[in-house]
């Protein structure tokens, strides 16, 4: 039977706007301390995503689904990058075999998280395309019919709407996935769902903190995707560290518990 009820030793911490700010000192840290496990992540992630785009460069909608990909790649690569944060907190030694162990680990609970940002993301791209069709009477094919026929179209309405209705399915991904993967990772008899719903305590407890981390994310995620894919490889560990950061300060266990 599927368990949403909170967990009884799972504290979520009030925090101040500017503290994902202080996750990113943080992250420095740990690259500093493990910069090649850092670097092949981003370069792992970039090698992906530029391949894709390479593909998919004529065609708008390949371009959208490369990016649906790594929105469900990205947060899964980073488990290894958690666990090299993890391993760095307890003063353990930190390799890229140990972050490859991760990702080999075949925990289920990974596994279906994995689904539900995939029926997620394929969602966005399919109501993307749904709106698209719906308002425009001719067809949108190359990224070149996307800039001028929605973002630069004179008249308010379709690019509104369509970053209006991306920001809606946008808002509950994140809410679901800011802190839930490091969770997991760190709680092995939490079921998913109740590190769903942490996370989504999480954000409810700290909504303008979040919406900066929010934002935040996706400045440095649109930097490393404008410097042709290259900034990824800084960008990628760098928000991964920060994200494990952003866990252990959001959320207390109570071991006394136990």
């Amino acid at each position: 039977m599927t368990d949403f009820s909170p967990h009884p030793d799972l504290e979520v911490r009030e925090v101040e706007l500017t503290r994902p700010l202080h996750w990113l000192a943080l992250a420095w840290r740990d690259m500093e301390r493990s910069p090649t496990s850092g670097a092949i992540h981003g370069l792992i992630l970039a090698a992906v995503a530029r391949t894709l785009f390479w593909f998919a460069r004529h065609e708008f909608w390949w371009i959208a689904a490369m990016l649906a990909t790594c929105m469900i790649v990205a947060p899964l690569l980073a488990t290894g990058l958690y666990d090299i944060s993890r391993r760095l907190e307890r003063k353990q030694t930190a390799t890229l075999g140990d972050a490859f162990r991760i990702w080999t680990c075949g925990d289920k609970r990974l596994i279906q998280f994995g689904v539900l940002l995939a029926l997620s993301s394929g969602g966005w791209l399919l109501c993307s395309a749904a709106l698209v069709h719906w308002m425009l009477p001719a067809s949108v094919h190359t990224p070149t019919d996307f800039v001028r026929l929605v973002v630069l179209q004179p008249h308010f309405g379709l690019f509104e709407i369509w970053v209006l209705m991306s920001t809606l399915i946008a808002a509950p991904m994140f809410a679901s996935t800011v802190i839930t993967i490091p969770l997991l990772m760190d709680h092995p008899k939490l079921t998913l769902w109740q590190a769903v719903f942490t996370s989504w305590r999480v954000v409810a407890l700290n909504p303008f903190a979040m919406a900066m981390w929010a934002g935040l994310l996706c400045l440095f995620t649109a930097l490393g995707v404008g410097s042709a894919f290259l900034g990824l490889l800084g960008v990628v560990p760098m928000l991964g560290h920060a994200s494990w950061h952003a866990y252990r300060d959001l959320v207390i266990y109570d071991a006394s518990a136990h």
